[in-house]
């Protein structure tokens, strides 16, 4: 052992450095143990390992690797060399897609020799491509713990029940349709989640898992379950939601042990009155009293069609070809009609955050909600599927409509969209239809008058401003082509304002677009109308200009010499060949061009304020907020019972979608490891009707015991949106010209803790305890530090499953910034001694590790307990032989 504590100075030959990692490869190493899956590089890491320090490395027993890793084939096949291995991890997931999506790992095989890991007890191949089981798998005879979820499975190997030690199996989100016979010769299985695959029956033998405590078939197709689980006793859990039910078995009232039975979202008509009687049943959204149709009202459409409500945990449903209703906790809607669907399919939805690199708002647009992606993507539908999104009321004027936008994996298209006020729900709704799935967002874009121009020609007209008229002659084109007309009003003082030039006058913006790259083969008559103020009896010719603008806006070129201008009394009149913007104004300067580019740039932006406040209870926790300026006392009033700051920051003006940073300045800091981290600021992403807020903890490297830290947070600004000019980021104040504010943050001095004087432990600090009893098994300090040292990425995970608070465990997270094995103790250390006096808070611990899927850690924790008990039994025995033989000795004296 000694010589496997020894410092491993690894060389990357992979090209990344590696500070750091010789220390962590050392710890994990002496305890036989690698969680190289944290590291973007790990099988590289692996590899030079192997070659090193081979004699060393295969002794290891549990392992962790990224199948995300692009040198995972190189690597799989050095592991069936760790003849000692008893876990084994090869998950995907660890990395994502520009939409921020998980990327599945590249897994699709194992080799065969990895049959001979005779010690592997737990396999993690969750989040890969696996179309088939590995048949080298069937050849592990102690393996205890399956986790293949999140894989392409259709089918199971028919002797899958030869894996006679299995306690927990895992398959959820594959493509499963049958089960093999064998299933119920897995006597010793606890745990089985076949959830959201094609399921449509189930053989009678699944009522032979005689220890299953919890089974989870929802997300399947199933149309009925089998009588025989009425013979899982030890049955504690059953999941059966959103299926295709029609009947369940009454038998399931007498599972002695069941505590929870889920049947909602199928297709019920009637419960067993034993089954219905059960407090822990839950049956929404299932027709329940409703008598079967006939087929004469089938054929009139008469039928009433399934209602799914989806809870929160929930991301998926599945739709038939008799179509359904289905509602989303987050209010979002679904209508899928009678035949939309001929096979069933399962809808997979999830919510994301709207990022700028890949979400492109046009000039104008202002965003009204969280992107909505919908899978499978591309699926066609029969006939349309109606989609009802909630979204923020927009604070524009007429001049602006609510679209859903949609993106078809090249880019992003308006959707035909109605709008309407629910009163129940007091949301506004956007109401659209489609016939594919992709990703959708709602927008407030300029309203869009639109039409067909024949080889005849037509007259538009815009909606917002009818005297801004486009007038296509015949002859004007030869194939009919498209044509859109935008219109943005601009008023006299918002110019004044801007320009301050009282004599400056503007006309409304006019934008025009066409889905040909031809012009056209005649002139274009545009009809604008004067800037106010202007008529054709006062008009001096010499200060009006028509300045054509590009499709971005940042040159604007004064065509007025170049085209032929018609007046009427309240109209200018010109021709054009091809589109874009247009612009009429009124003024004695000469160069207006750099004049209109300024005034276009202003009009776009948002004058905002920042606000940073800490929570009056605990100071650490900071919330910052970028407010719209029209926004910021209601904010502020709502804030204040709870939060306590300075003044808002001075006003600055933004872009829609601008990004913009916060740093922790002056002995204040933020944990570096969030993923929203950048270079240790806080990225954020300003959109004017979102909330453009984030909570977090902050800390301080200096000794707060004797003294309050006086600090800041200053706001930066990022990545300005697509096609906005250089200058527009220039103009700024202070020694940084990205600076837009800075805000006093202050931490009080800290008050003594129950901690203060232990003794020092990793550069941490907790008093002695012990877990547990003598008679139960002892978890002692020492075996706790053995565990932190295993948990790895995973402590949070952990924590939450242990009972903490998110808001506690990210505190820890801050407190211990860049100190992975301090976040780690801090938190399990914190619990233990909580809980130190509960009887059962060894058990709690070891199911916190099975539900955070570290099946590997319950196992050490078993074993120690039962180390322990051995140990306490042998010592009783021993007394009492030695008490038995002192009695005796007496006796003969």
């Amino acid at each position: 052992m000694q010589k496997m504590a020894r410092p491993l100075r690894l060389r990357n030959e992979c090209g990344e450095g590696t500070s750091g990692a010789p220390a962590l490869a050392d710890s994990c190493l002496a305890d036989n143990r690698l969680n190289l899956d944290v590291y973007p590089d790990g099988c590289c890491r692996f590899l030079q390992l192997f070659k090193e320090r081979q004699a060393e490395v295969v002794q290891v027993e549990f392992l962790r690797l990224s199948s995300n890793d692009c040198l995972l084939d190189t690597t799989l096949g050095s592991l069936p060399h760790l003849k000692h291995l008893k876990s084994l991890v090869l998950k995907g997931g660890h990395a994502r897609d520009a939409f921020g999506s998980y990327q599945h790992g590249s897994l699709t095989s194992l080799p065969s020799e990895f049959g001979n890991l005779r010690c592997l007890t737990h396999l993690d191949l969750s989040f890969n491509r696996l179309s088939t089981l590995p048949r080298c798998i069937l050849h592990l005879p102690n393996l205890s713990v399956l986790l293949v979820s999140h894989n392409s499975l259709m089918t199971l190997p028919e002797d899958f029940g030869c894996l006679s030690k299995l306690t927990f199996f895992s398959a959820m989100k594959n493509q499963l349709e049958a089960l093999p016979r064998s299933i119920g010769e897995l006597s010793m299985l606890q745990d089985l989640d076949l959830s959201e695959n094609a399921l449509v029956l189930l053989p009678e033998e699944v009522g032979n898992l005689h220890n299953c405590t919890e089974l989870d078939l929802s997300g399947n197709r199933l149309l009925s379950i089998p009588d025989s689980l009425a013979n899982l006793k030890s049955l504690r859990r059953l999941h059966l939601h959103s299926n295709l039910l029609m009947t369940v078995p009454a038998s399931l009232a007498s599972l002695p042990n069941l505590s929870r039975l889920d049947l909602q979202n199928n297709c019920l008509r009637a419960i067993p009155a034993e089954i219905q009687a059960l407090p822990f049943v839950r049956v929404r959204g299932n027709p329940l009293g409703e008598t079967e149709p006939s087929p004469q009202a089938d054929k009139s459409g008469t039928r009433r069609l399934q209602r799914l409500f989806l809870a929160s945990g929930e991301d998926s449903f599945t739709v038939t070809s008799e179509g359904c209703r289905v509602v989303l906790a987050c209010g979002i809607r679904f209508y899928f009609p009678p035949g939309a669907a001929s096979d069933p399919l399962q809808i997979y939805f999830r919510s994301l955050t709207p990022d700028p690199q890949w979400v492109k708002l046009r000039h104008h647009d202002v965003l009204l909600s969280r992107v909505l992606e919908l899978q499978p993507h591309g699926v066609q539908f029969q006939q349309e599927v109606q989609i009802w999104m909630p979204y923020i009321s927009p604070q524009t004027p007429h001049h602006h409509e609510v679209v859903v936008r949609t993106f078809s994996g090249q880019s992003w298209s308006d959707l035909r969209t109605r709008v309407k006020w629910e009163r129940k729900s007091k949301k506004c709704v956007a109401h659209c239809c489609v016939l594919h799935f992709s990703w959708f967002l709602v927008v407030s874009r300029l309203v869009q008058n639109e039409c067909r121009v024949p080889a005849e020609g037509t007259l538009l007209f815009s909606s917002v401003d009818p005297n801004i008229k486009v007038i296509f002659p015949p002859g004007v084109t030869k194939e009919p082509r498209s044509v859109k007309l935008q219109v943005l009003p601009v008023s006299a003082e918002e110019i004044q304002e801007i320009t301050a030039n009282a004599g400056c006058r503007a006309s409304p913006l006019l934008y025009l677009s066409q889905d040909s790259e031809v012009d056209f083969l005649e002139p274009v008559r545009i009809q604008l109308p004067f800037p106010p103020g202007v008529t054709g009896l006062n008009l001096d010719r010499s200060r009006l200009h028509i300045l054509h603008g590009d499709l971005e806006g940042q040159t604007w070129n004064d065509i007025t010499s170049e085209v032929v201008l018609e007046f009427t009394h309240l109209y200018a009149v010109f021709e054009v060949t091809h589109f874009s913007w247009y612009w009429l104004w009124y003024t004695t300067k000469t160069y207006i061009g750099g004049i209109a580019k300024k005034v276009y740039e202003r009009l776009r932006l948002y004058q905002v304020n920042f606000i940073a406040l800490q929570r009056k209870k605990d100071p650490e926790q900071v919330l910052l907020q970028c407010v719209p300026r029209h926004k910021v006392d209601p904010v502020l009033k709502k804030l204040q019972d709870r939060y306590r700051g300075p003044e808002p920051s001075d006003m600055v003006e933004m872009f829609e979608g601008e990004q913009f940073f916060a740093a922790f300045e002056r002995g204040i800091s933020i944990d570096m490891d969030r993923p929203d981290c950048v270079d240790g600021r806080l990225s954020f992403i300003f959109y004017s009707h979102l909330k453009n807020m984030k909570e977090i903890y902050v800390t301080s490297p200096v000794d707060r015991k004797g003294q309050a830290v006086k600090g800041q947070v200053s706001f930066y600004r990022g990545a300005v949106p697509d096609s906005i000019p250089e200058d527009a980021s220039r103009r700024r104040k202070g020694p940084d010209s990205l600076w837009l504010a800075t805000l006093p943050i202050k931490l009080p001095q800290l008050k003594p803790r129950w901690d203060e004087n232990p003794s020092p432990l990793y550069g941490f600090s907790f008093p002695p305890l012990n877990l547990g009893n003598a008679e139960t098994g002892y978890l002692t300090q020492a075996n706790l530090l053995s565990i932190a040292r295993r948990m790895g990425a995973d402590w949070q995970s952990i924590g939450l499953n242990l009972g903490l608070t998110y808001q506690q465990i990210e505190r820890i997270g801050y407190n211990n910034r860049e100190d992975l094995n301090k976040q780690i103790l801090d938190m399990l250390f914190s619990w233990a001694q909580q809980n130190s006096e509960d009887p059962d808070c060894v058990s709690k611990l070891i199911t916190a590790m099975k539900e955070s899927g570290r099946q590997d850690i319950a196992d050490e924790v078993e074993a120690i307990i039962e180390l322990g008990r051995q140990k306490y039994s042998e010592s009783i025995r021993r007394v009492g032989l030695e008490q038995e033989s002192s009695t005796e000795d007496s006796a003969i004296a």
